[in-house]
Protein backbone atom coordinates (compact mmCIF):
# COMPACT_ATOMS: atom_id res chain seq x y z
CA UNK A 1 0.00 0.00 0.00
CA UNK A 2 2.88 2.18 -1.08
CA UNK A 3 1.71 5.78 -2.06
CA UNK A 4 3.33 7.02 -5.24
CA UNK A 5 3.99 10.68 -5.82
CA UNK A 6 1.52 10.97 -8.87
CA UNK A 7 -1.37 9.92 -6.62
CA UNK A 8 -0.87 13.76 -4.38
CA UNK A 9 -0.81 17.39 -4.74
CA UNK A 10 2.53 18.91 -3.56
CA UNK A 11 -0.10 20.44 -0.80
CA UNK A 12 -1.43 17.16 0.53
CA UNK A 13 1.63 15.56 0.37
CA UNK A 14 3.31 18.47 3.16
CA UNK A 15 0.49 18.30 5.15
CA UNK A 16 1.02 14.48 5.26
CA UNK A 17 4.42 14.72 5.62
CA UNK A 18 4.49 17.83 8.74
CA UNK A 19 1.56 15.37 10.51
CA UNK A 20 3.71 12.13 10.26
CA UNK A 21 7.23 14.04 10.99
CA UNK A 22 4.73 15.16 14.01
CA UNK A 23 4.24 11.86 15.31
CA UNK A 24 7.63 10.66 14.70
CA UNK A 25 8.85 13.33 17.43
CA UNK A 26 6.01 12.76 19.97
CA UNK A 27 6.71 8.92 19.80
CA UNK A 28 10.37 9.51 20.44
CA UNK A 29 9.58 11.98 23.39
CA UNK A 30 7.45 8.97 24.54
CA UNK A 31 9.69 6.68 23.73
CA UNK A 32 12.32 8.34 25.87
CA UNK A 33 10.23 9.17 28.83
CA UNK A 34 8.78 5.62 29.76
CA UNK A 35 8.87 2.67 27.49
CA UNK A 36 12.45 1.49 25.84
CA UNK A 37 14.79 -0.03 28.27
CA UNK A 38 18.19 -1.77 27.66
CA UNK A 39 16.60 -4.84 26.52
CA UNK A 40 14.27 -3.66 24.13
CA UNK A 41 16.95 -2.06 21.90
CA UNK A 42 18.29 -5.24 20.15
CA UNK A 43 14.37 -5.80 19.77
CA UNK A 44 13.46 -2.77 18.27
CA UNK A 45 16.12 -2.90 15.48
CA UNK A 46 15.76 -6.84 14.58
CA UNK A 47 11.84 -6.56 14.50
CA UNK A 48 12.42 -3.37 12.09
CA UNK A 49 14.77 -5.77 10.10
CA UNK A 50 11.85 -8.42 9.42
CA UNK A 51 9.29 -6.11 8.88
CA UNK A 52 11.36 -5.00 6.16
CA UNK A 53 12.00 -8.55 4.62
CA UNK A 54 8.93 -9.60 5.17
CA UNK A 55 7.06 -7.06 3.48
CA UNK A 56 9.14 -7.90 0.60
CA UNK A 57 7.03 -11.03 0.17
CA UNK A 58 3.67 -10.28 -1.65
CA UNK A 59 0.98 -12.79 -1.45
CA UNK A 60 -2.01 -13.81 -3.99
CA UNK A 61 -5.37 -13.19 -3.27
CA UNK A 62 -7.21 -15.96 -5.00
CA UNK A 63 -9.58 -15.28 -7.37
CA UNK A 64 -8.50 -11.23 -8.01
CA UNK A 65 -5.15 -10.83 -9.82
CA UNK A 66 -3.92 -9.27 -6.83
CA UNK A 67 -1.59 -9.53 -4.07
CA UNK A 68 -0.90 -8.27 -0.68
CA UNK A 69 1.88 -7.82 1.67
CA UNK A 70 2.08 -7.02 5.94
CA UNK A 71 2.45 -3.88 6.95
CA UNK A 72 4.03 -5.14 10.50
CA UNK A 73 2.52 -2.35 12.61
CA UNK A 74 0.70 -4.00 15.19
CA UNK A 75 3.46 -6.84 15.56
CA UNK A 76 5.84 -4.12 16.54
CA UNK A 77 3.80 -3.12 18.55
CA UNK A 78 2.81 -6.01 20.29
CA UNK A 79 6.75 -6.45 21.01
CA UNK A 80 8.17 -3.24 21.38
CA UNK A 81 5.21 -0.55 22.62
CA UNK A 82 3.10 1.81 20.30
CA UNK A 83 5.85 4.29 20.42
CA UNK A 84 8.91 2.75 19.60
CA UNK A 85 6.94 0.92 17.15
CA UNK A 86 6.22 3.47 15.05
CA UNK A 87 10.17 4.71 15.06
CA UNK A 88 10.79 1.39 13.83
CA UNK A 89 8.16 1.20 10.94
CA UNK A 90 9.30 5.20 9.97
CA UNK A 91 13.09 3.52 9.88
CA UNK A 92 11.41 0.79 7.16
CA UNK A 93 9.55 3.05 5.13
CA UNK A 94 12.27 5.59 5.03
CA UNK A 95 15.10 3.45 3.86
CA UNK A 96 12.52 1.44 1.14
CA UNK A 97 11.54 4.90 -0.08
CA UNK A 98 15.26 6.03 -0.25
CA UNK A 99 17.34 3.20 -1.70
CA UNK A 100 14.69 1.05 -3.53
CA UNK A 101 12.17 3.20 -4.38
CA UNK A 102 9.54 1.51 -3.24
CA UNK A 103 6.83 4.31 -2.17
CA UNK A 104 7.35 8.16 -3.58
CA UNK A 105 8.78 10.99 -1.67
CA UNK A 106 6.39 13.54 -1.66
CA UNK A 107 3.91 10.58 -0.25
CA UNK A 108 6.49 9.43 2.30
CA UNK A 109 4.35 11.49 4.71
CA UNK A 110 1.32 9.12 4.14
CA UNK A 111 2.89 6.12 3.45
CA UNK A 112 4.25 6.89 7.42
CA UNK A 113 0.53 7.86 8.33
CA UNK A 114 -1.31 5.01 6.92
CA UNK A 115 0.87 2.50 7.61
CA UNK A 116 2.52 3.35 10.90
CA UNK A 117 0.95 6.27 12.77
CA UNK A 118 -2.98 4.63 11.97
CA UNK A 119 -1.94 1.21 13.59
CA UNK A 120 0.72 2.27 16.51
CA UNK A 121 -1.14 5.10 17.88
CA UNK A 122 -4.59 4.44 16.90
CA UNK A 123 -5.64 0.54 16.56
CA UNK A 124 -2.92 -0.69 19.00
CA UNK A 125 -4.08 1.51 22.15
CA UNK A 126 -8.22 1.34 21.26
CA UNK A 127 -8.73 -2.01 20.04
CA UNK A 128 -5.58 -4.37 20.56
CA UNK A 129 -4.63 -3.70 24.52
CA UNK A 130 -8.76 -3.88 25.61
CA UNK A 131 -8.90 -6.99 23.67
CA UNK A 132 -5.72 -8.57 25.88
CA UNK A 133 -5.73 -6.29 29.12
CA UNK A 134 -7.92 -9.06 31.20
CA UNK A 135 -4.37 -11.57 30.58
CA UNK A 136 -2.30 -12.64 27.74
CA UNK A 137 -3.20 -15.72 26.01
CA UNK A 138 -2.93 -17.42 22.94
CA UNK A 139 -6.91 -16.91 21.90
CA UNK A 140 -6.65 -13.43 23.24
CA UNK A 141 -3.50 -12.62 21.59
CA UNK A 142 -4.96 -13.93 17.83
CA UNK A 143 -8.10 -11.91 18.50
CA UNK A 144 -6.56 -8.88 19.10
CA UNK A 145 -4.16 -9.21 16.30
CA UNK A 146 -6.51 -10.40 13.55
CA UNK A 147 -9.14 -7.60 14.26
CA UNK A 148 -6.74 -4.73 14.76
CA UNK A 149 -4.63 -5.95 11.88
CA UNK A 150 -7.75 -5.72 9.51
CA UNK A 151 -8.90 -2.32 10.95
CA UNK A 152 -5.59 -0.68 10.90
CA UNK A 153 -5.42 -1.89 7.19
CA UNK A 154 -9.37 -0.49 6.16
CA UNK A 155 -8.01 2.24 7.69
CA UNK A 156 -5.27 2.73 6.07
CA UNK A 157 -6.84 2.40 2.64
CA UNK A 158 -9.25 4.51 3.12
CA UNK A 159 -6.58 7.29 4.41
CA UNK A 160 -5.32 6.36 1.17
CA UNK A 161 -8.58 7.28 -1.25
CA UNK A 162 -9.01 10.75 1.15
CA UNK A 163 -5.47 11.69 0.33
CA UNK A 164 -6.41 10.69 -3.41
CA UNK A 165 -9.42 13.32 -2.76
CA UNK A 166 -8.09 15.94 -1.39
CA UNK A 167 -5.65 16.13 -3.92
CA UNK A 168 -7.93 16.05 -6.91
CA UNK A 169 -6.59 13.15 -8.89
CA UNK A 170 -9.70 12.68 -10.54
CA UNK A 171 -8.77 9.71 -12.57
CA UNK A 172 -9.32 8.03 -9.40
CA UNK A 173 -13.11 9.27 -8.42
CA UNK A 174 -13.84 8.59 -4.51
CA UNK A 175 -16.99 5.86 -5.20
CA UNK A 176 -14.93 3.95 -7.44
CA UNK A 177 -11.64 3.72 -5.68
CA UNK A 178 -12.98 3.03 -2.06
CA UNK A 179 -14.96 0.21 -2.78
CA UNK A 180 -12.23 -1.68 -4.51
CA UNK A 181 -9.88 -0.61 -1.86
CA UNK A 182 -11.69 -1.66 1.15
CA UNK A 183 -12.56 -5.60 -0.15
CA UNK A 184 -9.36 -5.48 -1.30
CA UNK A 185 -7.56 -4.69 1.80
CA UNK A 186 -9.91 -6.53 4.25
CA UNK A 187 -8.75 -9.75 2.06
CA UNK A 188 -5.12 -8.69 2.96
CA UNK A 189 -5.70 -7.63 6.56
CA UNK A 190 -7.08 -11.31 6.84
CA UNK A 191 -4.33 -13.20 5.39
CA UNK A 192 -1.82 -10.89 7.48
CA UNK A 193 -3.67 -10.82 10.68
CA UNK A 194 -3.24 -14.60 10.76
CA UNK A 195 0.47 -14.63 10.07
CA UNK A 196 0.92 -12.17 12.81
CA UNK A 197 -0.67 -13.72 15.47
CA UNK A 198 0.90 -17.05 14.81
CA UNK A 199 4.22 -15.21 15.20
CA UNK A 200 3.30 -12.96 18.20
CA UNK A 201 1.74 -16.39 19.72
CA UNK A 202 5.51 -17.97 18.71
CA UNK A 203 6.89 -15.12 20.80
CA UNK A 204 4.61 -15.45 23.77
CA UNK A 205 5.57 -18.68 23.96
CA UNK A 206 9.21 -18.02 23.70
CA UNK A 207 9.12 -15.11 26.12
CA UNK A 208 5.58 -13.93 27.02
CA UNK A 209 7.61 -10.87 29.29
CA UNK A 210 8.46 -9.44 25.54
CA UNK A 211 4.27 -8.96 25.11
CA UNK A 212 3.98 -8.12 28.66
CA UNK A 213 6.25 -5.23 28.79
CA UNK A 214 4.50 -3.81 26.23
CA UNK A 215 1.00 -3.53 27.42
CA UNK A 216 2.73 -1.89 30.28
CA UNK A 217 4.51 0.55 28.27
CA UNK A 218 7.58 -0.18 30.57
CA UNK A 219 11.24 -1.80 29.90
CA UNK A 220 11.64 -5.68 30.17
CA UNK A 221 12.64 -6.82 33.81
CA UNK A 222 15.79 -7.40 34.42
CA UNK A 223 16.94 -11.03 34.67
CA UNK A 224 14.77 -11.99 31.45
CA UNK A 225 17.15 -12.79 28.39
CA UNK A 226 15.55 -12.03 25.09
CA UNK A 227 18.97 -13.00 23.42
CA UNK A 228 17.06 -16.28 22.10
CA UNK A 229 14.28 -14.14 20.88
CA UNK A 230 16.61 -12.03 18.99
CA UNK A 231 18.78 -14.62 17.38
CA UNK A 232 15.32 -16.90 16.08
CA UNK A 233 14.24 -13.46 14.72
CA UNK A 234 17.42 -12.36 12.94
CA UNK A 235 17.46 -15.80 11.28
CA UNK A 236 14.24 -15.50 10.38
CA UNK A 237 14.84 -12.04 8.58
CA UNK A 238 17.86 -13.52 6.84
CA UNK A 239 15.75 -16.19 5.66
CA UNK A 240 12.34 -14.45 4.67
CA UNK A 241 14.47 -11.19 3.22
CA UNK A 242 16.82 -13.84 1.18
CA UNK A 243 15.46 -16.57 0.16
CA UNK A 244 11.45 -16.20 0.98
CA UNK A 245 11.18 -13.20 -1.01
CA UNK A 246 12.09 -15.16 -4.20
CA UNK A 247 8.87 -16.39 -4.35
CA UNK A 248 6.98 -13.37 -3.79
CA UNK A 249 3.92 -12.80 -6.42
CA UNK A 250 4.13 -10.57 -9.03
CA UNK A 251 0.22 -9.78 -8.82
CA UNK A 252 -0.15 -6.12 -8.80
CA UNK A 253 -0.34 -5.05 -4.87
CA UNK A 254 -4.34 -4.08 -3.34
CA UNK A 255 -3.29 -0.38 -4.26
CA UNK A 256 -2.29 -1.18 -7.70
CA UNK A 257 -4.66 -3.66 -8.62
CA UNK A 258 -7.54 -0.78 -7.52
CA UNK A 259 -6.28 1.88 -9.58
CA UNK A 260 -5.57 -0.23 -12.62
CA UNK A 261 -9.66 -1.60 -12.19
CA UNK A 262 -10.44 2.37 -11.72
CA UNK A 263 -8.39 4.13 -13.75
CA UNK A 264 -7.35 1.80 -15.85
CA UNK A 265 -3.85 1.75 -15.28
CA UNK A 266 -1.42 1.46 -12.31
CA UNK A 267 1.28 4.53 -13.09
CA UNK A 268 -0.63 7.52 -12.86
CA UNK A 269 2.18 9.94 -13.92
CA UNK A 270 3.19 13.49 -12.43
CA UNK A 271 5.64 15.53 -13.66
CA UNK A 272 7.07 19.10 -13.28
CA UNK A 273 8.20 21.32 -10.15
CA UNK A 274 8.06 19.59 -7.06
CA UNK A 275 7.09 16.25 -9.06
CA UNK A 276 10.70 16.18 -10.48
CA UNK A 277 12.88 17.52 -7.72
CA UNK A 278 11.43 14.77 -5.87
CA UNK A 279 12.57 11.93 -8.42
CA UNK A 280 15.41 13.32 -9.00
CA UNK A 281 16.66 12.91 -5.24
CA UNK A 282 14.63 9.06 -5.40
CA UNK A 283 17.21 8.51 -8.30
CA UNK A 284 20.42 9.45 -6.94
CA UNK A 285 19.80 7.67 -3.71
CA UNK A 286 17.73 4.26 -4.76
CA UNK A 287 21.01 1.85 -5.68
CA UNK A 288 18.33 -1.00 -5.74
CA UNK A 289 15.52 -0.18 -7.19
CA UNK A 290 11.93 -1.85 -7.14
CA UNK A 291 14.63 -4.16 -4.95
CA UNK A 292 16.78 -5.24 -8.28
CA UNK A 293 20.34 -3.77 -9.61
CA UNK A 294 19.67 -1.09 -11.60
CA UNK A 295 22.05 -1.91 -14.65
CA UNK A 296 20.86 -5.37 -14.81
CA UNK A 297 18.64 -4.88 -17.68
CA UNK A 298 15.64 -6.99 -15.89
CA UNK A 299 12.73 -5.92 -14.42
CA UNK A 300 13.75 -8.60 -11.42
CA UNK A 301 16.40 -10.83 -10.62
CA UNK A 302 16.77 -13.11 -8.21
CA UNK A 303 20.00 -11.75 -6.84
CA UNK A 304 18.71 -8.89 -7.03
CA UNK A 305 15.87 -9.35 -4.51
CA UNK A 306 18.24 -11.22 -1.91
CA UNK A 307 20.40 -8.78 -2.28
CA UNK A 308 18.12 -6.35 -1.60
CA UNK A 309 16.31 -8.01 1.02
CA UNK A 310 19.35 -8.66 3.45
CA UNK A 311 20.87 -5.07 2.78
CA UNK A 312 17.28 -3.94 3.66
CA UNK A 313 17.10 -5.90 6.08
CA UNK A 314 20.78 -5.01 8.10
CA UNK A 315 20.08 -1.21 6.91
CA UNK A 316 16.86 -1.16 8.89
CA UNK A 317 18.68 -3.05 11.54
CA UNK A 318 20.95 -0.51 11.89
CA UNK A 319 18.69 3.07 11.34
CA UNK A 320 16.47 1.56 14.38
CA UNK A 321 18.77 0.57 16.29
CA UNK A 322 20.72 3.52 16.30
CA UNK A 323 17.17 5.66 17.09
CA UNK A 324 16.84 3.01 20.18
CA UNK A 325 20.37 3.84 21.08
CA UNK A 326 20.21 7.18 20.79
CA UNK A 327 16.97 7.76 22.97
CA UNK A 328 18.59 5.35 25.84
CA UNK A 329 21.41 7.44 26.00
CA UNK A 330 19.64 10.77 25.98
CA UNK A 331 17.45 8.68 28.50
CA UNK A 332 20.45 7.99 31.04
CA UNK A 333 22.13 11.19 30.61
CA UNK A 334 18.66 12.44 31.96
CA UNK A 335 18.51 10.22 34.84
CA UNK A 336 22.17 10.61 35.97
CA UNK A 337 21.48 14.03 35.79
CA UNK A 338 19.00 14.07 38.44
CA UNK A 339 20.56 11.63 40.68
CA UNK A 340 23.75 14.56 40.91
Amino acid sequence: MHMADALLSPAVGGVMCAASAAAVVYSAAKTKKDELGEKKLPLMAVTGAFVFAAQMINFTIPGTGSSGHIGGGILLCAMLGAHPALLSLAAVLIIQCLFFADGGLLALGCNIFNMGVIPCLLVYPLIFKPIVKKGLNYRRITIATIVSVVIGLQLGAFGVVLETLASGITELPFGTFVALMQPIHLAIGLVEGVVMSAILCFVYKMRPEILESSLASAPIKSGVSVKKTVIVLAAATLIVGGALSLIASSNPDGLEWAMEKTAGTAELEASGGVFDRAAAIQGSTAFLPDYSFSNSGEESSPVGTTVSGIVGGVMTFALAGIAGFLISLSKKKKRDKKAQ
